[in-house]
């Protein structure tokens, strides 16, 4: 069941029926008190629309995220309801980038072609998107933080730390409770960075034992052969004996994309051997919708620790993100408030439209939003992430992903299976992401 959708020739917005209004009364002579240039009680009625894009995959048969291009429909209705941005109309086109390198670079040359002031909340792994975007100088506004070139390009504005931080983070999160760690990674060049963020972050929580390192495929149909040694290396004798506590079980964690479900499948299905483990991922890789569908509270994510970027779903802090959803999307399976990429989607467009009223202006181009960004504007995106910033001495500066300017996951854990906050503050793991580089 798709929600309800206005066309964009069903309904003239506001601003469209005002400009229609004046034109007749001017025809007959007859003078608006107002002026015909200003719809009364709206400030800047005869701004210039504001276009924008929203990219991801869908209908592959790789990761879909169709959830992010329908939430920004939403916001697009939900802003046209309420007379636009600051008087702008707001247009947004969405793109299928279908999970490849050419169908992100088509998504980029699209902006381009249409006019777009930013890309904003979209996802891909392929950079290729960023040098079409950097030749027509459009910025792009929080991408959900997989691609290389979101945290290097100059005309990029992350509203996460992306993976780096979330598996930095992961290795902090569990030096408090595992006696090991085995970390199940992609056999790649980027898989290779994870093990430093991860023992980085078990270093950091005071805990000087390395994981062990589990390389994977990251196209396989099945992983007995690595869960199998995950769970032995988590637990051996001589992390065991190094850990004061006897009590601590061995922790496996995982970090392959859409392929986790398929490892941690693989890892249920070994035959008990009496171990104490706890499983553990980060959001990207395990969320809500992955955890419903493999059982919930009965199922294998039950007890599992997430580090993920932003409050867990249940937060009051959604619920502005959750009432637009409802008025504007109802309906819409594609929607699901507790996925992380819907939730950067919103967190993205927040970010749009304060842009737009910091800049005050008839016209809003892709120049005046990056001016505004790199001049240091700080934007709140009501706590759902700490107030945002992208000047540079606001930037991390760390090698491989120097603009990151959000430090900060969240701790989560499995319970009754619901992912709810283990800790409801914000942890900084800026000097975690330093010291692994």
């Amino acid at each position: 069941m798709t929600g309800w959708r206005r066309s964009p020739t069903s309904r003239p917005s506001t601003t469209r029926r005002a400009r229609a209004a004046c034109t007749t009364a001017v025809a007959a002579g007859v003078a608006l008190v107002t002026g015909c240039g200003v719809l009364p009680g709206e400030p800047g009625g005869s701004r210039e629309p504001v276009t924008v894009m929203t990219f991801a995959p869908e209908e592959t048969k790789a990761t879909n995220m169709p959830g992010m291009m329908a939430m920004a429909k939403a916001y697009e209705r939900w802003a046209d309801a309420r007379g636009g941005i600051d008087g702008h109309d707001l247009r947004v086109i969405t793109c299928n980038e279908r999970n490849t390198p050419q169908g992100a670079a088509h998504c980029a040359r699209r902006a381009v072609k249409e006019g777009a002031a930013a890309v904003v909340g979209s996802y891909s792994q392929y950079g290729s998107f960023m040098a079409p975007l950097e030749a027509a100088g459009i910025p792009f506004i929080g991408g959900y933080g997989l691609s290389g070139e979101e945290f290097t390009s100059y005309l990029s504005y992350p509203v996460n730390g992306g993976q780096p931080a979330l598996v930095a983070g992961n290795g902090r999160q569990l030096a408090d409770y595992c006696a090991g760690v085995s970390l199940v990674r992609p056999d790649s060049i980027n898989g290779d960075d994870l093990v430093q963020l991860l023992n980085s972050g078990l270093e950091e929580g005071n805990r000087d034992i390395p994981s062990a390192d589990i390389l994977a495929p990251d196209d396989a149909t099945e992983y007995t052969e690595q869960a199998t040694q995950a769970r032995r290396r988590a637990t051996q004798p001589t992390w065991t004996q190094t850990v004061s506590s006897g009590t601590r079980p061995g922790c496996v964690t995982a970090a392959l994309g859409d392929r986790t479900e398929t490892f941690f499948d693989s890892f249920r299905r070994l035959p008990e051997d009496g171990r104490h483990i706890r499983i553990s991922s980060v959001i990207g890789s395990v969320g809500q919708p992955l955890v419903d569908r493999t059982g919930g509270r009965n199922g294998p994510f039950e007890g599992a620790y997430i580090t993920g970027w932003y409050p867990d779903a249940n937060d009051g802090r959604w619920d502005g993100m959750r009432e637009v959803v409802m008025d504007h999307a109802f309906g819409d399976d594609r929607i699901d408030p507790a996925d992380a990429g819907v939730q950067t989607t919103w967190i993205a467009y927040t970010v749009l439209e304060r842009v737009i009223r910091a800049l005050d202006s008839d016209a809003i181009t892709p120049g005046r939003i990056s001016h505004a960004l790199d001049q240091g504007l700080e934007v709140s995106t009501d706590g759902l992430t700490p107030p945002l910033r992208w000047g540079y001495e606001d930037m991390l500066g760390a090698p491989g992903y120097p603009r990151i300017v959000n430090r900060s996951v969240t701790f989560q854990v499995v319970r009754d299976g619901r992912l709810v906050a283990q800790d409801k503050k914000f942890v900084d793991v800026g000097k975690t992401l330093m010291d692994a580089s």
